[in-house]
C-alpha cells in the first residue's frame, strides 16, 4: 500500500517467455521461484503471476489479455530461457504500460549443465535489440540478469519507477495564475507535458477568487479549523487566520474533485503574491504544506515544472516532499562555529534551501504558524500582521535529500537534474521553511549546471535518496540530458579547465 493516496498502486503483470528450442517448463518452473522469492519479501498482492508462457505471437496476446484482466498496470517481461524475440517485445509493445525486461541466471547445475541450461544472458542481448528496432522503450535494470531472489529484487526497484510512469500518464495540473513579473524563470512552455501524458489546465486568479468567496460561510469550515489547531498545537501563535485559511483549503479540494475530470490524480501550481495577500487576506503556504502532506503537490508562483517535478518526487519515494528556493548562502560564523570540523563539507558546499512557510509539519522540527516577514514589511508595515499571517515556520528535519527538477527550456527540449546530499542538523538562525543542505561539489554543480544551463531557483526536494530510480525513470522517459553533482575529477561540458 502507498502512504499518499494521489499517487497510483502499482500491480505488476508477471510474464515468463520462452523460445520454442528450449524447454518451456524451464521457464515456467523458474517463473514460479521468482514469484515465490518475491512473495517471501515483498508484497505478494503486487504482483500478478500470469499462467501463459509466450512462446508464440498467440500466447502474446493470450497472456495480455491475462495480465489486462487481472488490472495490472506495469508489466515484467522474464525471460527463464532465451526467449522469442518478436513476441517479447510486441507484448511491451501493446502493453499500455511500463515494462521492464529481466532475465533468468542458470541455476545451481552439480556437475552437469545440460538440458536446464537455457542461454537467457543471450536472450537479453537480442531482446534489447529488438525493442531498439522497434522504438520500444522498456526498463532494464543496471544487471538485468540473476537468480530467482534476485530478479525479486530488480522487480521491487522496479515498482516506484513504474508508479511515476503510471502517475504521469494520469495525471492533471492545475494551476492558478499568471506568474509573478520577476519570477519569469518559472515560465516554460507546457508543450513537453504532454508527451509524458501529463494534462494540464490554467486557471485565471480570479477563477480561484470566485471559488473562495463561494466557500464563505462553508458548514466544513469550524471542522477544519479544529484539525488544523490540533496539528498544529503548541504552534497555533495565529489562531485568527484557521478559517480564512481552511476556507481556501476546501477550495482547492473542492476544485480538484470538479475538474480532475478523466484524470486519477491532481497537483497544483498557484499563484501566491503579491496580489493574492491584499485579496484573499492571508498566505497560502499553511494550506500548501498541508495539501503536499495529502499527496497532493502545491508548488508556489505557479510554477508548473516544479509541480510536476515534485509529483514525480511523491510517486518515486512515496513519501511528503516539499519545494524550496535554492536561496542563500551560509553565513561564514554558522560555519566556523556550527559545521567546520563536524561535517565533512567545505562552506561552497553548502546552501540555505527556502520558501516562505509551505512545508509540512511532518518535515520541520517544532513548526510554528507565523507570518511572512518580507511580504509583510512591504504590505503592511509598522502593524500588527493580519493578511501576511499564513506561513508554517521552522527549521527542516535533518536527513538524506535529492534535489531535483525537470524543466521544460525555452525552445521546449527536456532537461533534468538530480542531486543527492542532506540536511544538516544545525540551527539556520533564520525564518520559513528552511534548511541548511549539503551537496558536495555544489558550487561547481551552481556554476556549471543551474547557471549554465539555466535553470530556475526552485527544486522539488525527495526526502532520501533517489537519484538511482530518477536516473532511470529519466531515461524511460526518453529525457537525455540529465546532470547530477560531479566529483571534482569528473569535469562538466563547459567548466574552465585552466581555473
Amino acid at each position: 500500500m502507498n502512504n499518499l493516496p494521489n499517487i497510483p498502486e502499482v500491480k505488476l503483470g508477471l510474464v515468463a517467455v520462452s523460445r520454442d528450442c528450449f524447454p518451456m517448463s524451464l521457464s515456467e518452473n523458474r517463473r514460479k521461484a521468482v514469484v515465490k522469492a518475491y512473495t517471501e519479501k515483498y508484497c505478494a498482492k503486487s504482483l500478478f503471476e500470469c499462467p501463459t508462457v509466450v512462446e508464440n505471437e498467440k500466447d502474446m496476446r493470450k497472456a495480455l489479455a491475462e495480465v489486462n484482466e487481472a488490472g495490472c498496470n506495469a508489466l515484467v517481461v522474464y525471460l527463464g530461457n532465451f526467449g522469442p524475440e518478436t513476441p517479447e517485445t510486441l507484448l511491451a509493445k501493446y502493453f499500455d504500460g511500463p515494462a521492464m525486461f529481466v532475465a533468468a541466471a542458470e541455476d545451481d547445475c552439480g556437475k552437469e549443465l545440460g538440458d536446464n541450461r537455457g542461454d537467457a544472458y543471450c536472450g537479453m542481448l537480442n531482446a534489447s535489440y529488438n525493442l531498439k528496432l522497434r522504438h520500444i522503450k522498456a526498463y532494464i535494470p543496471e544487471y538485468p540478469v540473476g537468480t530467482a531472489p534476485e530478479v525479486a529484487d530488480m522487480i521491487a526497484e522496479f515498482i516506484p519507477i513504474a508508479r511515476a510512469v503510471v502517475g504521469l500518464k494520469n495525471l492533471k495540473i492545475i494551476s492558478f495564475g499568471p506568474r509573478p513579473q520577476d519570477f519569469l524563470a518559472c515560465n516554460a512552455p507546457i508543450a513537453r507535458l504532454y508527451d509524458l501524458g501529463v494534462e494540464i489546465e490554467e486557471n485565471s486568479e480570479l477563477d480561484l477568487f470566485a471559488a473562495y468567496n463561494e466557500h464563505k460561510d462553508d458548514a466544513r469550515i469550524p471542522a477544519l479549523v479544529d484539525e488544523m489547531a490540533a496539528e498544529l498545537g503548541s504552534g497555533n501563535k495565529m489562531a485568527g487566520i484557521l478559517p480564512r485559511l481552511a476556507q481556501y483549503e476546501l477550495t482547492l479540494l473542492d476544485w480538484a474533485e470538479a475538474h480532475k475530470g478523466e484524470r486519477q490524480f491532481i497537483a497544483f501550481a498557484n499563484k501566491c503574491w503579491p496580489a493574492f495577500q491584499t485579496q484573499f487576506g492571508f498566505v497560502p503556504c499553511y494550506v500548501n504544506g498541508r495539501l503536499c502532506a495529502k499527496g497532493i503537490p502545491v508548488s508556489c508562483e505557479v510554477d508548473i515544472y516544479g509541480a510536476l517535478s515534485e509529483y514525480i518526487g511523491e510517486c518515486i519515494s512515496d513519501k511528503i516532499v516539499t519545494l524550496l528556493d535554492i536561496n542563500n548562502t551560509v553565513p561564514g560564523d554558522i560555519f566556523r562555529e556550527d559545521i567546520e570540523g563536524k561535517f565533512n563539507y567545505t562552506q561552497r558546499d553548502l546552501f540555505m534551501g527556502f520558501h516562505c512557510g509551505n512545508g509540512s509539519c511532518s518535515i520541520m522540527n517544532s513548526p510554528v504558524m507565523k507570518y511572512q516577514k518580507i511580504m509583510h514589511r512591504g504590505l503592511e508595515p509598522d502593524k500588527e500582521p493580519d493578511i501576511t499571517r499564513g506561513t508554517l515556520e521552522g527549521d527542516i528535519k535533518a536527513g538524506e535529500i535529492t534535489f531535483f527538477r525537470l524543466q521544460s527550456t525555452s525552445d521546449a527540449t527536456f532537461r533534468a537534474y538530480a542531486a543527492q546530499g542532506e540536511v544538516l542538523d544545525v540551527p539556520t538562525r533564520s525564518f520559513g521553511t528552511i534548511g541548511i543542505f549539503g551537496i558536495k561539489e555544489m558550487a561547481r554543480f551552481y556554476r556549471y549546471v543551474l547557471i549554465e544551463k539555466g535553470y530556475p531557483h526552485h527544486g522539488s526536494v525527495i526526502f532520501g535518496h533517489y537519484g538511482k530510480q530518477i536516473y532511470a525513470l529519466l531515461d524511460l522517459l526518453g529525457i537525455e540530458d540529465v546532470e547530477f553533482n560531479r566529483p571534482a575529477n569528473f569535469r562538466y561540458h563547459k567548466e574552465n579547465p585552466f581555473k
